[in-house]
């Protein structure tokens, strides 16, 4: 058989090899680092045996899947130590993923202490370098092998398989777990690796279903690349918003008010009005837009007549019950279906659209407590939320509308390079999730894709992962953790027009069905807000900063001079305070940088002597002495262009 290797060259042998053997026969060093084999491009286990002309590369730990490997290995390990630790836990499952891997456990939740312990297990269990070997059973065997363990989950993963499946298990000394692989020859091949953290989390990602604890935790070939990936992770912890925008006082919960609901404090709420404010003239005065006003709460007729009650009820706050109350009320989770009632307060004709409703919208969603997280996961949230009524000849050039609505709003805030385009799409093989003729799915899908293609932004298709009545563009962007959520909706809706009977009157004189394009322009506010801290590590620009100035009087002999600075920035428009204690003005400077402040105006003597402020920047550190007028007119400038300041400033300007 011909070996075409990963160079290009061909080695041939005279009968079937593993892997591991033509690695070692290629070299012993190689075979001592090799992690995995690809074969014509799939990847496979050191064990597997190649019998015919293939291309074949060896991959070690540094190669993305060789890692992927190591990782896989480790999550094993990590198996077996919680069983020899709390021989009670019950296993689940335990992938890699791109930052390491994961294991789920069925468990009280773990603490710090007992993450310790079972990597102190962990340690003894990679010394015994127990190799680690593959073996197939079939399923129903498989079934009575771990039944007979006391595995549950795993029982339940492969009474899933069809029946004439043949089920791969891995051994390491006395554990066992099903997996189909692959892995490294023994655990000794684990060489660094590190418990992240636990949470809790839905068996199968089902809140109906047992809440369960995973570890995470990390692996790399070397123990340096270790330490600087958890040096990284205590970095992006200081940049978590659930943290930092705790410390900045931007927002807080309270549990006597619940999970999901944040209390957003003094500093927050200005920067969200600063938002708000914004958009609304933003899409009022340039984009064309309208505003409604819509109630919080409807009658569930409203919600069936949409199809939300039938696909979105459990995601729903409903007050009341339908078999003993004469009606039954709910939070609205949207507001699509109010502003349809707006529309339909009047009759419209061809000329009249494309009508562009926007609303400042806050929605209610019923979200599970294990996926609520500081402000990007919450139970009440706030959206810049519109719906755009118009004729399908119109609808192309609309939809391009909104997706550069979108890019705009992307670019004011600075955080157009962080975010990636998704086309959701429906699910054909899960017919019952949809409303709707498979025709019109598919051919809206391909109108969104040609959209995507013409305006050349690259995008990736998601299966699944469209609303129930129709596919969208969901702008996504990641976490400092790496977890990615939607902060942008664009959606292409050719259905509800029909359940809610909305008409206008064409050219000759008939009713057609007019299209609706569901979207947002910046998203909700709190996601929004947190991506923000993040992405800023609370230094915002200077426009959407909750307080843009502080003067600093050098002692209290000038308090009447800042006031006067203060008064002609505020009559402004600048958010400005006065830092009036009875400290040096070194301390009262160091302060001001620690709370993120933009600009610090220092002002004694000679500054009011002058009429003029000495200002200093978190971007340039000592800018100089300025006439109060030249300040005032530079900084509403930055403000009224929105204007993003790299931050130059060195130690040798603080």
């Amino acid at each position: 058989m011909k070996i075409t290797l990963k160079d290009g060259s061909v080695k041939e042998y005279g009968s079937a090899m593993s892997v591991y053997e033509i690695a070692a026969d290629l070299s012993e060093g190689l075979a001592r680092v090799a992690c995995a084999g690809e074969v014509d491009g799939e990847v496979v286990d050191l064990r597997t045996v190649v019998d015919k002309d293939c291309a074949l590369n060896i991959l070690t730990a540094n190669d993305p899947e060789g890692l992927r490997v190591v990782r896989h290995t480790c999550s094993h390990v990590l198996a077996e130590a919680v069983k020899r630790v709390f021989p009670e836990a019950k296993l689940a499952i335990g992938p890699a993923i791109d930052t390491g891997y994961y294991y789920d456990f069925e468990h009280a939740s773990f603490s710090r202490e007992d993450l310790d312990k079972i990597e102190a297990e962990m340690k003894k269990i990679i010394k015994e370098g127990n190799k680690l070997e593959k073996f197939t059973l079939p399923r129903d065997e498989a079934i009575k092998f771990m039944e007979e363990k006391g595995e549950p989950y795993k029982v339940e993963l492969i009474q899933d398989l069809p029946e004439d499946a043949v089920i791969s298990f891995y051994s390491q000394g006395e554990f066992v777990d099903l997996c189909a692989g692959p892995h490294l020859m023994s655990t000794k091949g684990i060489k660094a690796f590190k418990l992240t953290s636990s949470s809790g989390a839905y068996w199968r990602g089902d809140s109906n279903k047992t809440m369960l604890q995973r570890i995470y935790g990390t692996a790399f070939n070397k123990k340096e690349e270790l330490a600087e990936y958890l040096e990284y992770l205590e970095n992006i912890k200081l940049r978590d918003h659930n943290k930092l925008g705790r410390e900045m006082e931007l927002f807080t919960t309270v549990d006597v008010i619940g999970q999901g609901l944040p209390l957003l404090m003094p500093k927050g709420a200005k920067m969200i009005q600063t938002m708000q404010r914004w958009i609304e003239d933003l899409e009022d005065n340039e984009w064309g837009y309208i505003r409604t006003k819509t109630p919080l709460m409807a009658k569930s007729d409203l919600y069936k007549i949409s199809g939300h009650w039938d696909h979105y009820k459990e995601g729903m706050f409903v007050m009341g019950d339908e078999e003993t109350d004469k009606e039954v009320f709910a939070l609205r989770p949207m507001t699509c279906p109010f502003q349809y009632y707006v529309y339909k307060a009047s009759q419209h004709s061809y000329r009249d659209l494309p009508l562009r409703y926007g609303e400042t919208s806050t929605l209610f969603r019923n979200e599970d407590s294990g996926e609520m997280h500081g402000l990007t996961r919450v139970r009440q949230f706030t959206i810049s939320e519109g719906h755009l009524i118009v004729r399908p000849d119109q609808m192309v050039e609309e939809f391009k509308g909104c997706l550069a609505l979108a890019k705009h709003c992307l670019q004011t805030l600075g955080v157009e390079e962080d975010v990636t385009y998704h086309l959701s799409k429906w699910d054909p093989d899960n017919r019952a999730k949809y409303i709707g003729e498979a025709e019109v799915w598919e051919e809206t899908q391909q109108h969104m894709r040609d959209i995507m293609n013409e305006l050349q932004i690259p995008f990736v298709e998601d299966v699944g992962e469209a609303a129930f009545y129709g596919p969208k563009i969901d702008i996504n962007t990641k976490n400092v953790y790496g977890k990615e959520d939607t902060m942008i909706t664009i959606q292409w809706d050719a259905l509800l027009a029909e359940q809610f009977d909305m008409y206008y009157i064409d050219q000759n004189g008939d009713k057609v069905r007019p299209y609706i394009i569901h979207r947002t322009s910046m998203g909700c506010y709190e996601r929004t807000l947190a991506w923000l801290i993040e992405k800023y590590e609370g230094k915002f620009p200077t426009w959407l900063c909750p307080e843009q100035v502080r003067v600093l009087p050098i002692s209290e002999k000038y308090e009447e001079y800042a006031e006067k600075v203060k008064a002609e920035l505020k009559k402004n428009g600048v958010l400005v305070t006065v830092d009036n204690r009875s400290e040096k003005i070194g301390f009262k400077i160091r302060e001001a940088r620690l709370n993120k402040v933009p600009y610090m105006l220092v002002v004694g003597q000679q500054e009011e002597v002058d009429g003029t402020v000495s200002v200093r920047s978190r971007f340039a550190g000592d800018e100089g002495v300025k006439p109060i007028a030249e300040f005032v007119d530079q900084i509403c400038k930055e403000i009224r262009t929105k204007e993003i300041r790299k931050i130059e400033v060195t130690e040798e300007k603080k």
